[in-house]
């Protein structure tokens, strides 16, 4: 048995951990090191590093895993207390959705009203369900983020306009796919979007997320970028673009709904217009 060690430095969230191994301890020991030291279960990390063996298991040794002296290590994951605040919104946001099920379901009030109940074909054309990646820092903001861009007025409009399904929204991590922002799996079965930095210290600007979010929906008609999903695009983008402007001018309702958008904030909308018609030049690394 060897007994020179190998010095490694793991880098987590902006922290830096270095550590001494000897070449025959093994990736368990590693993990439950990182453990003690960023409070990251065993099962919840991911460690990136340059010539990192695949199929590596617990048992496996450091050097076998492909760990060198001197390497610098890229750690991902998600702390104890984050998960249980991630699943507490999960079935917080489970419990909501069965509310407004139940609420769909009911008979209608003996009460008058001048208003429509949305019909079933209305509540197919949404995003059916959410799906971060647990394994990464602060996943309760990627909850958020994909709960905004679900229940964004400007994309249901859209989405029920052209009658768009997606069963699942989800996040696309950068390390994933370095060159791609976004990805329509099946034609609306999933869609993935790149929410983080490259660097993962943050995540990127709401409304060019939501540009890309345009970009993958016009996949679910179009596959290749051709003429037919280019201009599929464009329209997208700018009746995203023209809602909320009419929405401002109290000139519009969402389409099936007595709702009446409100942006979140005036500066994020008041580049909206100018921002889509530029949006086929700045789609590049959508997919």
């Amino acid at each position: 048995m060897s007994t020179e060690f190998i010095q490694i430095t793991v880098n987590y969230r902006g922290s830096s951990f270095p550590l001494s191994l000897l070449p025959d301890d093994t990736l368990a020991l590693l993990q439950a090191r990182l453990e003690e030291l960023t409070s990251v279960p065993p099962h919840l990390q991911k460690l990136l590093y340059k010539g990192k063996k695949a199929n590596s298991q617990a048992e496996t040794t450091i050097v076998d895993a492909g760990l060198k002296n001197g390497v610098k290590i890229q750690m991902l994951g998600t702390t104890s207390n984050e998960l249980g605040d991630l699943q507490a919104a999960e079935a917080q946001k489970q419990k909501r959705d069965e509310i407004l099920r139940e609420r769909a379901l009911k008979a209608p009030s003996k009460l008058r009203s001048t208003t429509k109940a949305p019909d079933s074909a209305t509540l197919s054309f949404r995003f059916h369900s959410i799906r971060p990646l647990a394994h990464l820092p602060q996943p309760e903001r990627a909850v958020e983020l994909l709960e905004r861009l679900a229940h964004d007025q400007a994309i249901v409009h859209v989405m029920r306009l052209h009658r768009f399904s997606v069963g699942v929204l989800s996040e696309l991590a950068p390390h994933e796919h370095p060159h791609l922002l976004g990805l329509n799996e099946n034609q609306g079965q999933r869609i993935r979007l790149r929410l983080r930095t490259e660097q993962y210290d943050g995540f990127r600007i709401y409304k060019d997320i939501r540009r890309v979010l345009c970009h993958e929906l016009a996949h679910n008609v179009w596959g290749p970028h051709n003429n037919d999903f280019k201009e599929l695009n464009s329209q997208l983008n700018r009746e995203v673009a023209e809602f909320e402007r009419a929405q401002r001018q109290g000139t519009h309702s969402l389409m099936g709904d007595v709702d009446v958008y409100e942006p979140a904030t005036e500066d994020e909308v008041g580049r909206g217009h100018q921002r889509a018609t530029t949006a086929e030049k700045r789609d590049v690394g959508a997919c």
